[in-house]
């Protein structure tokens, strides 16, 4: 990857890499752009294959981060961090696993104040516990807002509401049959929403005991991971990892909506956007869907202090900006993530005009 000209074309700010020799951490930050304010996003542990599968990873988050929280109409901008390596690992070792996160922390500190963090796959409150404890640039601590996992899932639910009521005039989810993908924190609070509002599940994932608790809790039908995209269903609810709708998934679907909680679900927006609007299937927009979860970590920097009662109230938002969406494509032909980077645009653009980058703590 011709780094630099990636930056370059799609317009981002800071690209760092940091490690430290004693705990074995390896991470990268993007950050994309400070326009509205600081970059906030999730610091993501995965065993990525190589280095530039990670350089890519941060570069796509973060880009998608800033277009999360300008069309959610927050003051933050959009970064990410992804580190190298196998948490579960990690964990079996507590002295090295505060010695590895107070390393990352201070890595942060040292960011000045330009980008935030939180949890995302691989990391818990606990990890950004460590964190906290050489800076204060980190979200999502318990006692505060806490685990942002239950907000993504309620924005997703909502956004699907706005979808079946797009495509069906009616927000009653009660027979509607919704294949989820991915049943971790996000995908079983998701599970636990749409079960709650009479809708069918077919599940899947790649660890059994996810499987068992929501067959067992909501009465799931489980399928193999290959055959999700092929199920009878209303709606695909993609809630791992990006990329799942592409070339190969395409021709198997057999849903109306694709909507979940996972990040870049289409692997060529241009392309694979258009792909599922010539097949008749509504598209809800990932960053929208899921942006439940920074608009709740948010509110532990307001001036007024955490309020879930105004968390809850910007979540519902979604689901009418969501609808807004559907509609101005169904009546214009654009496509659905089309008309949300326009609307993230404009909201960045004009705050640029008054504006200069973010450049760090105020002294």
């Amino acid at each position: 990857m011709d780094k630099f000209g990636y930056m370059e074309k799609y317009g981002f700010e800071q690209l760092c890499f940091f490690q430290d020799k004693s705990t074995g951490l390896k991470a990268i930050t993007a950050i994309h752009n400070t326009v509205l304010g600081p970059a906030l996003g999730g610091s993501r542990f995965w065993a990525y294959a190589d280095e530039e599968e990670a350089v890519e990873d941060a570069l796509r988050l973060a880009r998608g981060m800033t277009y999360k929280s300008a069309l959610a109409g927050l003051p933050l901008g959009g970064g990410k961090s992804v580190i190298i390596g196998d948490p579960n690992v990690l964990r079996k070792d507590p002295i090295k696993r505060e010695a590895f996160w107070r390393a990352f922390g201070r890595y942060l500190e040292g960011l000045n104040g330009r980008y935030i963090t939180a949890e995302d796959v691989g990391t818990t409150t606990q990890d950004m516990v460590f964190v906290n404890m050489e800076t204060n640039n980190v979200v999502g601590l318990p006692g505060r807002s806490g685990d942002p996992s239950p907000y993504t899932a309620l924005g997703v639910f909502k956004s699907i509401i706005a979808c079946v009521l797009h495509v069906y005039g009616s927000e009653d989810l009660t027979g509607k049959v919704v294949a989820v993908q991915g049943l971790g924190n996000v995908g079983y609070h998701l599970c636990k929403n749409l079960h709650g509002a009479g809708a069918k599940l077919i599940v899947t994932d790649i660890n059994q005991e996810s499987i068992d608790r929501v067959v067992n809790e909501f009465g799931a039908t489980a399928v193999a991971p290959d055959d999700i995209y092929s199920v009878e269903a209303d709606i695909y609810a993609p809630c791992a990892l990006g990329a799942t709708i592409n070339d190969q998934t395409i021709p198997k679907l057999k849903v109306k909506i694709v909507c979940g909680g996972a990040n870049n679900v289409l692997k060529d927006p241009a392309v694979h956007g258009k792909a599922l609007q010539d097949r008749g299937i509504v598209y809800a927009v990932d960053y929208l869907a899921n942006a439940g979860g920074v608009i709740n970590v948010s509110y532990e920097s307001h001036e007024l202090g955490y309020s879930e009662e105004a968390v809850l109230r910007d979540i519902d938002r979604i689901k009418w900006r969501m609808y807004d969406i559907l509609n101005i494509a169904k009546e214009t032909g654009k496509l659905t993530y089309q008309i949300a980077d326009e609307l993230a645009e404009q909201r960045i653009e004009a705050v640029r005009n008054i504006k200069s980058i973010y450049t760090g703590k105020k002294q």
